[in-house]
């Protein structure tokens, strides 16, 4: 017959040093996870701001932006993003929109992509799969199918290219235009 196993007060403490090392190693763990992840900045409605001598030229809104801090830090708007594009007096000069885009910081560019919309001052409308903004060179362009709208005509090309509050434009390799009435496209 075996004899019963004693506890001894000595085998208490190694027990609780044992558990309290495993304790240690999960905060640490966590602390691990947490250090990796710090690379990674979220933010939910989200409004940047841009002015020049304290008024106000380009407002953009995203319901959810990511920044990445990698070797090529980058901004991620995965949710939407409109951008206003104002004029000195504070009045809205053109609209872009789109479900997504990314903002290479230092670059200057931006991409936008999925259901890209652009509206200009006179109401003419861009519409298009992916456009590029650079802001250093204020202009926007694509290189995919576009359609713009204006109050006479429905212009079809692949490619365009225009300053960036879209008042001035060219469209690429045109396949289409359709000339309409004003009160058709209401």
């Amino acid at each position: 017959m075996s004899s019963p196993v004693r506890f001894t007060p000595s085998f208490f403490l190694v027990l609780t040093l044992l558990a309290a090392s495993c304790k240690n190693d999960l905060e640490e763990a966590r602390l691990v996870v947490s250090r990796a992840n710090a690379n990674i900045e979220k933010g939910e409605n989200v409004l940047i701001q841009y002015s020049d001598n304290g008024v106000t030229r380009i407002q953009c809104f995203g319901k959810t932006a990511t920044r990445y801090n990698t070797e090529k830090p980058y901004l991620e708007f995965s949710d939407g993003i409109k951008i206003e594009f104002f004029k000195e007096d504070g009045s809205t000069e053109s609209t872009l929109t789109a479900r997504y885009a990314t903002a290479v910081e230092n670059s200057k560019e931006m991409v936008a992509r999925d259901s890209v919309v652009v509206v200009n001052q006179k109401g003419e409308r861009l519409n298009t799969d992916e456009l590029v903004w650079d802001e250093n060179k204020k202009v926007i362009y694509s290189n995919t199918f576009v359609k713009i709208s204006t109050a006479d005509e429905i212009i079809y090309g692949k490619g365009f290219y225009a300053n960036q509050n879209f008042s001035d434009y060219v469209v690429k390799s045109i396949s289409g235009k359709i000339k309409v009435n004003a009160t058709e496209l209401e």
